[in-house]
């Protein structure tokens, strides 16, 4: 072997060396990093669980998971009762009153006017001896009511313009031209009104069912505590101790109605049912438009039992609308009949007069017979007779004048029906 080649080897060698040295060292290098990534995985991994949990207790938290009893429902509305129009609160130691208010449209009015309503405000504050709260509430205006008040009126005006109707006939067959005219005078102006009503129910009808109408409300909060009564309320019973707050609380809202009078603003005590309504739709915002408070008490929830009507009730009701019906029919056909008779006896009565007349006439000429001419006489009689035959052509003519008026009336309706 060439010993020049010895050092070239040598080198190779060495070279060889250092490479897998320093592929063992990245070798390491790049394991080291990995196994701090599985350790930080598994701590992500912790964390992730742990904050998975608290999301669970968060989705739990505010929700009542015990069994609902009546004493925690009273904690949670902060309320013990509602007794006398006042709401009675803190084991009896408190006590509110609530006016409503109704505002006034403070845009619209004159400076003049405004500045009289502020001057009125501002002397209600410096008048105020104790401290109020105020609360405004925005309820959904409840439109079903109105609805069927409208209804309810529309259906009285259709009754009404039925017995129009009725007298209208009535009118027409005594051949009372003035009252007719005055019975379909009102007649038309009740048709306008119905009208008028019908198409004001439609549009609140469609404007509530697209909709909710919102209502704003403001109400004045009175408070006054038993403490303020002095020491020595343990002696007094609990009715006493409730006379003499509702005294009390009676008192200080008159002394603001009267002075938020000064600003044209009128106040009313709030009752125990609308106190209740009040607290019903501030806790139950959502449900408060669909199971309405007034809807539960008209169901007399509280009552022992609720029944609806009797069925011989019912039968009764009927019974009654169908007299009251055939009573008007009634009333009506006799007024009509009793109206045809009468017009029979005025002619019957027009009748005999023409036939009394002639036998007075003929009376007459008897007693005159020996006074007078007896050819006079005789043409006298003539004439009475003849008078009488002239009578009866033209009865004979009238009658048949008016049976070909009615055959005319008879084929002309054909006529129109065919």
């Amino acid at each position: 072997m060439d010993t020049n080649l010895i050092p070239i080897l040598q080198m190779g060698i060495f070279i060889i060396l250092g490479v897998m040295v320093l592929l063992v060292l990245l070798y390491l290098y790049l394991m080291k990093p990995k196994k701090e990534k599985t350790k930080q995985y598994e701590e992500d991994s912790v964390a992730n669980d742990s904050s998975k949990n608290e999301k669970k207790i968060d989705q739990n938290y505010g929700r009542f998971t015990g069994n609902l009893t009546q004493e925690s429902i009273f904690d949670f509305m902060e309320f013990d009762e509602i007794v006398d129009n006042m709401i009675v609160r803190k084991k009896g130691t408190q006590y509110v009153m609530i006016l409503q208010c109704n505002g006034v449209n403070y845009d619209l009015m004159s400076e003049q006017e405004k500045i009289a309503i502020e001057e009125g405000f501002v002397q209600f504050l410096n008048t105020l001896r104790f401290p109020i709260q105020l609360y405004i509430q925005s309820r959904t205006l409840n439109l079903r009511d109105i609805i069927e008040e409208y209804k309810g009126r529309i259906d009285n005006l259709t009754i009404e313009i039925d017995k129009l109707d009725a007298k209208i006939a009535q009118a027409r067959s005594m051949g009372n031209k003035a009252l007719r005219e005055k019975l379909e005078f009102e007649k038309r102006r009740k048709i306008n009104i119905l009208e008028y009503g019908a198409s004001i129910t439609d549009y609140v009808e469609k404007l509530s069912s697209n909709k909710n109408v919102l209502q704003q409300r403001t109400y004045v909060v009175v408070s006054y505590y038993s403490a303020e009564i002095g020491a020595g309320t343990e002696k007094y019973s609990k009715e006493e101790l409730y006379n003499m707050c509702f005294a009390e609380l009676y008192t200080r809202c008159q002394n603001i109605a009267s002075a938020l009078a000064t600003s044209q603003i009128t106040c009313s005590i709030l009752d125990s049912e609308q106190l209740a309504e009040l607290l019903y739709i501030a806790y139950n915002r959502d449900e408060a438009e669909l199971l309405q408070l007034s809807k539960a008490l008209d169901a007399q929830y509280d009552s022992l039992y609720s029944t609806g009507k009797d069925v011989l009730q019912k039968k009764q009701e009927k019974i009654d609308r169908e007299i009251n019906i055939a009573a008007i029919d009634m009333a009506t056909d006799s007024i009509l009949k009793a109206d045809r008779k009468k017009q029979i006896e005025e002619l019957e009565f027009a009748i005999n007069k023409e036939e009394k007349i002639r036998q007075k006439a003929n009376e007459i000429l008897d007693t005159y017979e020996n006074q007078l001419d007896p050819r006079v006489f005789k043409l006298a009689k003539q004439e009475i007779k003849n008078s009488e035959k002239k009578e009866e052509e033209t009865k004979k003519l009238e009658s048949s004048s008016t049976t070909n008026t009615t055959i005319k009336k008879k084929i002309v309706k054909r006529k129109k029906e065919d």
